[in-house]
């Protein structure tokens, strides 16, 4: 990999990564761009999560900081224990599925990225026509149910072209939240999961060698990624407020599709 690469690499991690266009889907368009997927590839996805993980305890540090004030002093578990519940059915999938999403071809196909990139993006332009449950004000007053359907949701985003913030944004909606919420529980939620999947790197001999081998590079996507997320994570929540957000989002998402199955076709 070249330095180019690095940056690029971890400019679209950066970016996309709190917008609701996976970040997964364009980390392998780009990688595409850029030469194709190597064989360790995946190896240097997991850790430029580095980067955005930091963007995210700097930007909700008040949040996090709360979360272990009800815990500790006022003896609150409400929005913790949701949050863990939001997150069980992707780790449980993620751990099952590990093998087979690193090696299988379909996880990597821009023809798989391109469908769940229509998929979900039709789903964020029609989501105002699709029954909602119950308006509720944010995420502390989600009910263990519907913290569930958030993780299921969540859980979808297994498959590259989701988007993991994009179906729990979306879920968040059908569940009652509005946009801003729903992209704040969502931005909570992916901590645990982003923490999880840098640990479980870590204890790996065969990716800790792969840092000592690519330290150079990994700490330059890491400062990119880190640069352009907290850019992004501002703008993002802010663009979030408007109603009709997802709406832009999703068309975003169809002619990006589009595009992409026009590439396969005419290879």
């Amino acid at each position: 990999m070249e330095w180019w690469d690095a940056f690029w690499l971890g400019l679209t991690q950066g970016i996309t990564e709190f917008i609701p266009v996976s970040s997964s889907g364009h980390l392998e368009i780009m990688q595409t761009i850029l030469g194709g997927r190597s064989d360790v590839f995946h190896f240097f996805l997991e850790f430029i999560n580095f980067g955005t993980l930091l963007v995210l305890l700097i930007y909700y540090r008040k949040r996090i900081w709360q979360i272990i004030q009800d815990v500790f002093i006022k003896h609150d578990f409400k929005l913790l224990i949701n949050i863990i519940i939001t997150c069980i059915p992707a780790v449980i999938l993620g751990l099952l599925l590990n093998d087979l999403i690193d090696g299988s071809p379909f996880f990597s196909s821009l023809t798989t990225i391109a469908i769940m990139m229509a998929l979900i993006g039709v789903v964020m332009i029609i989501i105002d026509k699709i029954p909602h449950m119950k308006k509720v004000k944010d995420e502390t007053k989600l009910d263990k149910k519907r913290a569930l359907y958030i993780g299921l949701a969540q859980a979808v985003a297994l498959i590259p072209g989701t988007s993991r913030s994009g179906s729990t944004i979306i879920a968040g909606r059908l569940v009652g939240m509005n946009n801003k919420s729903a992209a704040d529980y969502s931005f909570l939620v992916s901590i645990p999961i982003m923490c999880g999947v840098i640990l479980k790197s870590l204890l790996s001999e065969e990716s800790r060698i792969y840092i000592a081998q690519n330290a150079p590079m990994l700490l330059l996507s890491n400062i990119v990624a880190f640069i352009a997320g907290l850019l992004a994570i501002k703008w993002a929540l802010n663009f979030l407020k408007r109603d009709d957000a997802l709406k832009y989002f999703g068309w975003y998402r169809v002619i990006l599709a589009t595009i992409i199955i026009i590439f396969q076709l005419l290879k």
